[in-house]
């Protein structure tokens, strides 16, 4: 059913037995009149939940920014035909896992430091009091944990989990083998990835380096333009702006000329290139971003 939260909320469908459930990038859309977390760090920048779905199996991939949100994908599915219902969360961000709730009696699989990022900060997320409000409660941790790989069947789908270290310690992407698409969670984003652990900056290139290897025909990131989604999703090309922009903000360390370029400029080949797309919001990211990263550079040593 939908509700007022979830009454700007697109049902795209990107790929044969694909849906992106899409919300956000809707001038003047607020999911509550004071300042949180859903609308400044998700709608305001467009976010998809997924779901793959055949016979009466569907993988969910995210459960999406509120209950009311994952509740609208579970009885979407449901009228698809869907009884058995699989939960994959990308990583332990709460635009991510506020509709758990809503699953609590299906399988939920994340990998191992995922479930320990939510497990420490249960009571902080349940009491809404880790990023503000909204609380999310219930908080339903996973069930099921997987490090490294993981192998899952869906119906006529073979779908593998690969554990990573970009944007957060803890991220899952999906991998289908038989038509090379990839469900990159916060992975990659368009216009620029969101940072928050720069001390990994060295090992979000190695694994950006694992996700071009697969040699990706398409890939649907969980923030990106929803238009480039419902079209089959971004190019290969989208890891190489991430590993590019990731590239700049290191040299802003050394450069201080770079520090004060806006986000057209800073990411202008990437953008001339059509690898990216540009969405004034991500301004304030890019700001953010660097700041992030010359704070941690001047940081004491071990601190």
């Amino acid at each position: 059913m939908v509700s007022a939260a979830t009454r700007h909320l697109r049902i795209l469908q990107p790929a044969p037995d694909v849906y992106a459930f899409y919300d956000g990038r809707i001038e003047n859309q607020r999911f509550a009149d004071h300042p949180n977390w859903v609308d400044d760090g998700a709608l305001s920048l467009g976010i998809a939940s997924y779901a793959l779905v055949s016979g009466d199996e569907a993988l969910v991939y995210d459960t999406h920014v509120s209950l009311d949100h994952a509740a609208l994908i579970r009885s979407t599915l449901q009228a698809k035909g869907v009884k058995r219902f699989t939960v994959v969360l990308s990583h332990w961000h709460l635009d991510h896992v506020a509709g758990t709730g809503v699953f609590a009696d299906c399988a939920i699989i994340a990998n191992w430091r995922t479930a320990a990022h939510l497990e420490r900060q249960k009571a902080d997320i349940e009491a809404g009091t880790l990023e503000g409000p909204p609380a999310i409660s219930p908080l339903v941790l996973p069930t099921i944990l997987f490090e490294g790989e993981m192998t899952l069947v869906i119906g006529r789908h073979q779908v593998r989990l690969i554990e990573l270290n970009i944007h957060s310690d803890d991220a899952t992407v999906l991998w289908l083998p038989e038509t090379r698409l990839l469900f990159a969670g916060d992975t990659l984003e368009d216009t620029v990835t969101y940072v928050g652990e720069p001390q990994h900056f060295a090992q979000h290139l190695v694994d950006l380096e694992r996700l071009r290897s697969l040699h990706p025909a398409a890939i649907l990131p969980n923030h990106g333009a929803p238009e480039m989604i419902a079209g089959g999703g971004y190019r290969n090309t989208l890891i190489d702006a991430t590993a590019a922009y990731i590239k700049g903000l290191l040299r802003c360390v050394e450069d201080p000329r770079l520090r004060s370029q806006g986000l057209r400029e800073f990411i202008a080949p990437e953008l001339e290139a059509g690898w990216v797309h540009y969405f004034e919001p991500y301004e304030a990211v890019h700001e953010r971003n660097v700041a992030t990263t010359l704070s941690f550079a001047a940081a004491p040593s071990g601190s």
